[in-house]
């Protein structure tokens, strides 16, 4: 598989001598690992504060390759699109996947050993199981009150 991202123009480690501020935009974009998790419909209970993920995908998402279709657009066009910025990280932490790069960084733990970051290849990400790609269904269809019969144990 093709990486989309430029892994090549950044800093040799980067993530493990910088701050989440201080990364460049190519930097900040090389922590996403690809896995597609954090374009997946959630369910968050009130009474516990428990977040469910469901194996319901953006309309945006390819779910092949669990890359955004437009990137440049998507909070145009999902206006409930969550962009992920240093600045914001604080608030949507709780949600995001345990192995995500930005979490995993933000708490200051290393990176899962099969990160592109890390191995040095994007199809690491598929090869681990981590990888949603071809296990998702677009939310094109789905009624807002079915969301509880998607959901998917053991992602978070």
């Amino acid at each position: 598989m093709t990486d989309p991202i430029n892994r090549q123009a950044i800093r040799p480690r980067f993530w493990e001598t910088e701050a989440l501020t201080d990364l460049t935009p190519s930097e900040w974009e090389a922590l996403c690992d690809g896995c597609g998790k954090c374009c997946l419909r959630k369910l968050e209970f009130e009474d516990t504060g428990e977040v469910e993920y469901t194996n319901i995908a953006c309309r945006l998402l390819d779910r092949g390759t669990c890359r955004c279709r437009d990137y440049a657009n998507r909070k145009k066009i999902v206006t409930d699109c969550v962009v992920v910025t240093a600045e914001k990280l604080d608030q949507i932490l709780y949600w995001m996947p345990s192995t995500c790069g930005y979490r995993l960084m933000a708490e200051g733990r290393p990176l899962e050993p099969w990160h592109p970051l890390i191995s040095g290849r994007a199809n690491s990400v598929a090869e681990a199981g981590i990888s949603l790609a071809g296990h998702m269904v677009s939310e094109e269809g789905v009624d807002d009150d079915d969301l509880e019969n998607y959901i998917v144990e053991g992602l978070q």
